[in-house]
């Protein structure tokens, strides 16, 4: 039995739905690409790489497909064109990280670690207080106690709206007024959590890349404050991105990836936008693993990323 098994129809359904616009991007190209054709040849290598970097793939992720492809024709002399998706979904589930989670039914963390603590960081706009909103939601749901750290400071609007979260999920929130220093929010969370043997902390963060050396010195020092409550925290660093936005994703996971340690990726608003190849190549680009993805506005629409999944809903369920 496979160890997808365990995935509800309803929400096969949902991820499904959720990546229509990107599949028509990928899989609705890559049959024209072939349409016609009794093998792979030059001409269709050319289409698929058109292809491919069109949905936001990535140029050298890209590349690193197109060259897997032309080693396989080299080695069986021959590859019949029907057989180009099957081997699109094998290559591209291989060039996905695994993560530690996709194997789970419910949202999970650690055992023997407690309370586990997530950072989360990402620029505004990419859905990154509704990912922790859903996520303490998810957590909540799967028996564990919650609090979340507003430790993005330095907008009054994060505060609240973490606040609002905090009261529709029924989570405990830890917050200070604003221009506070965010590493004494993230103190006092951890604090609060200890005393009250919560499971799971998610500290919202600051994201501003116009000036990395801040935003650097910022998550250190918040670290380090985390490390004096719960040696090893965070046991996470999880960025947000906003699918949309395509390649512009893949350049702040780039950015943030060089201002700290980034742990784990979740890709949000993956429903609105014909651009979902970017998971690919970020995962690919940066050995980063992806863990969640937003396909939609409702709660249940923050999924954990299982990456066979995520590759037939792309190509078809086999």
């Amino acid at each position: 039995m496979s160890i997808f098994s365990f995935l509800s129809k309803e929400k096969k359904e949902s991820l499904d739905k959720g990546l229509s616009k990107t599949k028509e991007n990928v899989f609705a190209k890559v049959t024209r690409a072939i349409a016609g054709k009794s093998k792979v040849d030059e001409e269709v290598l050319d289409n698929l790489e058109e292809v491919l970097v069109s949905s936001d793939v990535g140029v050298e992720t890209t590349l690193k497909i197109i060259q897997r492809i032309e080693q396989r024709i080299a080695r069986d002399k021959y590859l019949n064109a029907g057989e180009l998706t099957n081997i699109l979904r094998e290559e591209i589930a291989s060039l996905l990280q695994d993560n530690d989670v996709e194997e789970l039914e419910d949202f999970e963390v650690p055992g023997g670690v407690k309370p586990y603590v997530i950072m989360v960081v990402g620029v505004n706009g990419v859905g990154k207080t509704t990912t922790i909103g859903k996520l303490a939601y998810h957590f909540k749901k799967a028996g564990k106690k919650v609090y979340l750290g507003a430790a993005d400071t330095f907008r009054a609007a994060a505060v609240e709206q973490l606040s609002i979260w905090s009261e529709r999920v029924g989570v405990s929130i830890v917050k200070q007024k604003m221009g506070s220093d965010p590493a004494s929010v993230a103190y006092d969370t951890l604090m609060a959590a200890v005393a009250h043997d919560a499971d799971v902390v998610i500290i919202d963060t600051a994201g501003r890349l116009h000036n990395k050396i801040n935003l650097m010195n910022e998550l250190t020092k918040i670290k380090n404050v985390m490390k004096k409550v719960v040696p090893n925290a965070p046991h996470e660093v999880l960025l947000i991105l906003d699918g949309s936005t395509g390649q512009n994703a893949y350049n702040q996971a780039k950015e943030f990836s060089k201002a700290t340690e980034i742990t784990a990726l979740a890709i949000t608003k993956l429903d609105g936008t014909a651009k979902g190849g970017v998971v690919i190549g970020i995962s690919d680009q940066l050995h980063i693993p992806v863990k969640y993805i937003g396909i939609g506005e409702g709660l249940e629409d923050l999924q954990i990323f299982r990456k066979k999944e995520f590759v037939n809903s792309l190509f078809g369920n086999e």
